[in-house]
């Protein structure tokens, strides 16, 4: 993956005299390991919610870029790539269409933005030691000093 968005990054650039002007992907593309199916739903809410929470659509499969929508507009020129590991719930529009809180929305944010695993305590600091992500724990920058 990354030799296809390095090769297609500098074509993209190079037709477009763009070349040495910063990243084009910088920060599109973000993982981090999830506990439990109840947080992988959580995560997906949430990537499905952005176009409700950027006031784009009033109704998240109302957003023509999302793929929740699919089942009312299928077509045939952009078929779904993947299904899901998990089935989704039955009740998931009205799930996804429910405000998340703001704890949730700050947990998330943060996973997002850091790598850091996503779940319970216990759970979040054995798997970070597991996969070496001990620095996603702890706060950015440098211990502040002692007085």
């Amino acid at each position: 993956m990354q030799h296809f968005t390095n090769t297609h990054v500098k074509r993209w650039k190079e037709h477009r005299h763009e070349t040495g002007y910063g990243h084009l992907y910088q920060g599109r593309y973000k993982s981090f390991p999830v506990e439990t199916e109840d947080y992988f739903y959580q995560v997906l809410r949430y990537v499905e919610r952005n176009a409700l929470r950027a006031n784009l659509a009033d109704r998240a499969e109302q957003w023509q870029w999302s793929s929740l929508g699919r089942p009312l507009r299928e077509d045939p020129a952009f078929p779904i790539l993947a299904a899901w590991p998990l089935p989704r719930p039955a009740n998931w529009l009205e799930l996804v269409n429910q405000p998340q809180s703001e704890a949730e929305l700050a947990a998330l944010r943060r996973c997002v933005n850091r790598g850091t695993p996503d779940g319970n305590a216990d759970w979040l600091a054995q798997t970070a030691k597991q996969l070496g992500l001990e620095s996603t724990l702890r706060p950015r920058g440098h211990p502040r000093d002692r007085p």
